[in-house]
């Protein structure tokens, strides 16, 4: 396995991909290809500079830690929405598209098999699978949701750049399989009362209510790993094939 390198993490989803059929899904994996390619390189982010993973309903970016943050963000706060909403409008009910999305730093190594190993990759995963996150899109009008970690908020958000309003992200703990998890929510944070009827309705344990996240320096609960399968491509070209694991836990369930 090689040394573990500093990068910036994407994560896009597609929401209730697993509701559709198999024509729509094959769109819809389209469509999330097309858009990631759009907002990436409207920051200046080129094939040469990022990795990808495919995850079936979502996609994973590993993009040099040398590229900028701040152009990054402002373009999943303007370009992709933008792009997102015309291509709703472009397709049939069935076909449109919404998304939730993770922006994360940290260090990752790529093993002999292709597959991506670290505990920040594991924390943004868990990011993206977050009640939380998904009720937020699930209460917003528009087609798009965005969290960033602590990490990114911190050194980037809080200054308040051109283009990334530090006054629209909201400190909350996400409540994930592992534990809360801090993070920094773009947009209004869903009410307690719908958390809960989102985790009652989904059979699951209550989730943890949106507070303000963890100081800096304070303890956090370790992140295991998870697993998913099928066929992944390469940025840079190649494939492989079969379960694909990042640290050491096992997650088989849809990803939505």
């Amino acid at each position: 396995m090689n040394e573990p390198v500093n990068s910036t993490i994407l994560l896009l989803d597609i929401e209730r991909f697993s509701d559709r059929d198999d024509v729509e899904q094959g769109y819809l994996r389209r469509m999330l290809y097309d858009l990631t390619d759009r907002a990436l390189l409207a920051a200046g982010i080129d094939e040469t500079r990022r990795r990808r993973a495919d995850r079936g309903d979502s996609v994973m970016e590993l993009i040099d830690a040398n590229a900028s943050v701040t152009a990054l963000l402002r373009a999943l706060l303007t370009e992709l929405p933008a792009q997102l909403r015309g291509m709703n409008r472009q397709a049939s009910r069935s076909a449109q598209m919404r998304l939730r999305g993770v922006v994360a730093a940290g260090y990752v190594a790529v093993d002999q098999h292709q597959g991506w190993v670290g505990s920040d990759l594991n924390h943004a995963c868990r990011l993206l699978d977050a009640d939380l996150l998904k009720e937020a899109l699930r209460e917003r009008p528009d087609d798009f949701a965005l969290c960033v970690s602590d990490a990114v908020y911190q050194g980037i958000v809080r200054h308040s750049h051109v283009g990334v309003p530090s006054e629209e992200f909201h400190s909350v703990t996400m409540d994930s399989k592992n534990g809360p998890l801090a993070a920094w929510l773009h947009g209004p944070v869903p009410s307690s009362d719908s958390l809960m009827k989102t985790s009652s309705a989904e059979g699951g344990q209550s989730p943890v209510e949106a507070v303000p996240s963890l100081p800096p320096g304070a303890d956090r609960t370790p992140i295991i790993g998870g697993v998913f399968g099928g066929t992944n491509h390469g940025i840079a070209g190649g494939t492989f094939s079969g379960d694909f694991h990042f640290g050491g836990g096992t997650d088989r369930g849809d990803r939505r």
